[in-house]
Formats: structure tokens, sequence, C-alpha cells
């Protein structure tokens, strides 16, 4: 069984993810204390990787949090997912070096010009981000990142390989990551245990619903109603 949804457990965390949580607590301290974390979280569809990306922007509201979620549609446009992410930090683009400023400003469409190196482009993003890190610990987060398009992919990939005590951190999640995101930590996100799957589905559609006479069949239509309600959830 699966959870998409954000439901009480142990305080300070998602019922049934208690590892998968305190691996974001440990990520998020790291980030504060001055280092560089990146993970990519693994899983089908529906099994509770956007409830865990709630957690852990919940749990990091002293950060500055900025977000993206990749958009199928816009696989083929270059740079889209990459603008999502850094148009919250484009105030500070006057402190890039003036190359890199205006690599950005063309691939962002700020200015005219011909396509830059992505080499530059990687440069520039790591750059906006360490700005942003000196006045305030960063955490960027991505969804659906099997949908990135590969331009961001494969910046993001550049950037996340490169920091090291910038005070930012990455957190990806996707049903399956493209091989621009290999490199990066993974923790595979997997199916609630029988107890735990059961309180969510009572939390979420009622006590009735999940009686001890619920088996076989109307179990099974239960479980379908729970996952179409939370399909948009990942």
């Amino acid at each position: 069984m699966e959870s998409g949804l954000h439901v009480p457990g142990p305080p300070g965390g998602l019922r049934g993810r208690t590892s998968e949580c305190a691996l974001l607590d440990d990520l998020v301290s790291a980030i504060r204390r001055g280092e560089s974390r990146s993970v990519v979280l693994r899983g089908e569809a529906g099994i509770g990787k956007t409830a865990l990306l709630e957690y852990l922007v919940t749990s990091a509201s002293d950060l500055r949090v900025v977000r993206a979620v990749g958009v199928e549609s816009e696989m083929e446009l270059a740079f889209a997912s990459l603008h999502q992410l850094c148009a919250p930090l484009l105030d500070r683009i006057e402190e890039l070096p003036a190359p890199q400023r205006r690599a950005l400003e063309t691939v962002f469409g700020l200015s005219d010009g011909t396509a830059p190196d992505r080499f530059l482009v990687g440069l520039a993003v790591l750059s906006l981000f360490a700005a942003e890190a000196e006045q305030r610990p960063l955490l960027c987060v991505v969804d659906d990142a099997q949908w990135l398009d590969r331009a961001s992919a494969l910046t993001l990939a550049f950037v996340a390989r490169r920091l090291l005590a910038e005070r930012v951190g990455f957190v990806f999640a996707a049903r399956e990551p493209g091989l621009e995101l290999q490199h990066v930590d993974g923790l595979d996100v997997r199916g609630l245990r029988n107890g735990d799957a059961r309180a969510v589905l009572r939390s979420t559609l009622g006590s009735s619903w999940m009686s001890a006479s619920l088996t076989g069949s109307s179990r099974r239509r239960a479980e379908i109603r729970w996952r179409c309600s939370s399909c948009h959830a990942d």
C-alpha cells in the first residue's frame, strides 16, 4: 500500500515514515551547519514522495526554500524548470560576474544574445545559489524530476556536484531519475506497512471504510478510491 498524504504520525513526522523523515531532518540540520547535501527520493507515482517534500519544507521554515516541478509538456523547453527554481533569486543577478550574469539573462529571456555555453550557465546558477546562501541557508526542492527538461537537469546536476560548504541543499523527487541525477545519493520510497496504511486510509476515508468487516473487494474499492483522491500528490 501507499501513502501520498500528510497524515499525523509520530510527533514531528509522517505516519510510517520515521526513517525517511529522519534523513530529511538530518539534511536540513547539515545545511544549517554550513554543509551542502543532495538526495533523490525515488518511488512510483502516489507512493508518498510529495508528502515527504511537504514535510521537508515545513521542517525547513527558517531556510530560504525555492521550488520547481517538472512538467511533461515542457520537457522540450530548454531551462524551463531551471527558471522556476531561479526566478525567486534573480534579484541577486547583478552580484554575478558579468559573463555569468549575461548567460543567465540570455537563457531566461531577459536579454538578447546567442545561446551561452552550458558550462557558463552552470557556473552562473552555482554563483547565484551561493550568493543567496551567504545571507540565509538555501533549500532547492524539485518534484517530478523525471520530467525535467534536459538542459535544466544537466545544470542542476552540475551545481549539485560542485557544492561544498555553500549552505545549499537539493532534494529531488522522481519516479525514476534521469541519467543526469544518477550520481546523487538516492532514497527509495516504498509502500507503508499494513498498520500504517490502514491508519492513513481510515484518516482519509473515515472509519467505516476501514472497519474490521472491510475485506476483499470492498477493501480494494476503498484503496482505489483513496489512490484516486491522492494521485495529484505525485
